[in-house]
């Protein structure tokens, strides 16, 4: 017993994990099955368990995974599953860690009711602005369904109960099977060509989803789509979503309800108009009193009493009146009158042929002053003028050579010293009457003592 070798839990459940976590078949397996002790836990994640009628295994779908399902698992619901199966060391279970999960039998199903939902929204079928309303008091209701299942019976019920002025039309319609569809949609277009109904109630009782099929079927969508009639849609339970639901103008979570929403209550229209009749009583009462107090009142005032007397007042109130308006008529005449006499006046003082012989006189006086500032000024120039002459006359070289003297050149330059002429050199020498051209035969420099 000395050579055995224990080993401890942890290590065997390693040991068996390994074996799990190496094992092709087990790295990604479908299984089927059903679920029961579904939990959703507060961080997202699902624990569940998958069992049949013989085997039950713990799963779990991880945030993560299950953030894209396109519906809500809950227990009893019959899924396929692909996933992992490994060991969770900490209880030595083994279990399924699962990736994908969708509903058992109807997963082309589902495919097909999300890829026709998908289409239809993008195409406007389920807008808000084409809902129409329903009538307030409808006369006359149509009820497409069996006429052999329980929702018409539910209907009929409710709407006998609630409101049995209405009156109800069954239009039958296969509700379930391969022409269930074109059924339906054929029954919504006879429903429109009657003319008299005000609202439709459109559905079926409770079933699978193969058995609500036909209200996913995109032939049901058009034909409500473009129904005048509004539509209320009543497919199964109140958890059964179908096409119809979301092209409806509305939707009922049961027949029952539909029934409850296409009609009143007689008994709350009846409250309804018991209190609207007492409130007209009170108001016209109200109203009588009221009047009965303005009518006492006139009857009780002076002009109902004298009427004389008031006659008389207000005459006399006519000619004070008259009399304040012809005053007030003659001031304004006569204060327009003083005015425009005001506006004459002006006027004849700005009077154009004034203001020409006012200007004409002007100009005459200004001409005047210009001749004789003009004779002045030319009186001065003139001896200005002379003046000047006389002072050139006598600074001018020419009146000097009128006394004998004369100029000396060379090269055209005045010759002002001995030093700028040379012996044998040319002059010209420019007299009172005219110029002789000199050889200069000899230059003499004259003494400082002379």
């Amino acid at each position: 017993m000395s050579d055995i070798k224990y080993v401890t839990v942890t290590a065997l459940t390693k040991y068996i994990k390994r074996k799990f976590d190496v094992d092709p078949h087990l790295r990604d397996i479908w299984v089927k099955g059903e679920l029961s002790n579904f939990n959703m836990h507060s961080r997202g994640h699902m624990y569940f368990t998958l069992k049949d009628e013989k085997a039950r295994i713990q799963g779990v779908m991880f945030a993560g995974a299950n953030k894209s399902l396109k519906f809500r698992p809950e227990n009893g619901m019959k899924v396929l599953l692909r996933g992992e199966i490994t060991v969770y060391e900490q209880n030595g279970g083994y279990q399924i860690y699962v990736k994908e999960m969708q509903p058992d039998g109807i997963g082309s199903l589902y495919l097909a009711y999300e890829e026709l939902k998908r289409k239809l929204e993008q195409e406007g079928l389920f807008a808000q602005q084409h809902k129409k309303p329903l009538p307030k008091f409808p006369q006359t209701i149509g009820v497409i369904t069996s006429p052999t299942g329980a929702a018409i019976r539910d209907i009929l019920t409710t709407i006998n109960r609630r409101y049995p002025l209405a009156k109800v039309i069954l239009i039958p319609a296969l509700v379930q099977g391969v022409k269930a569809g074109e059924s339906v949609a054929e029954a919504i277009d006879r429903a429109n060509g009657l003319g008299s109904i005000d609202v439709l109630i459109v559905g079926r009782g409770g079933g699978s989803i193969e058995e609500l099929w036909a209200f996913n079927e995109e032939i049901v969508a058009r034909a409500i789509f473009t129904s005048s009639v509004p539509i209320i849609s009543a497919v199964g339970h109140e958890t059964d979503y179908t096409i119809a639901d979301f092209v409806a103008d509305l939707r009922a979570p049961t027949p029952t309800g539909a029934a409850e929403l296409a009609v009143p209550h007689f008994s709350e229209l009846l409250e309804r108009l018991s209190n609207r009749k007492m409130n007209l009583i009170r108001a016209m009462q109200t109203k009588v009193t009221n009047g009965k107090t303005v009518l006492g009142n006139y009857e009780r005032s002076y002009a109902f009493r004298y009427p004389k007397q008031l006659y008389e007042q207000k005459e006399q109130q006519l000619d004070l009146l008259v009399d304040r308006f012809t005053k007030v008529c003659n001031n304004s005449i006569r204060l327009q009158r003083e005015h425009f006499n005001y506006l004459r006046n002006r006027l004849l003082q700005v009077h154009p042929s004034d203001q020409v012989k006012r200007s004409s006189e002007t100009y005459m006086t200004l001409v005047k002053k210009l001749k004789r500032e003009m004779d002045v000024t030319i009186k001065h120039k003139h001896s200005e003028f002379n003046e000047a002459i006389a002072r050139l006359n006598a600074l001018s070289p020419l009146k000097v050579m009128d006394r004998g003297y004369s100029l000396a050149y060379q090269n055209d330059k005045l010759i002002k010293s001995i030093k700028q002429v040379e012996q044998g050199g040319s002059l010209k020498v420019q007299l009172q009457d005219g110029q002789i051209d000199c050889l200069v035969q000899k230059v003499e420099e004259r003494s400082t003592n002379e």
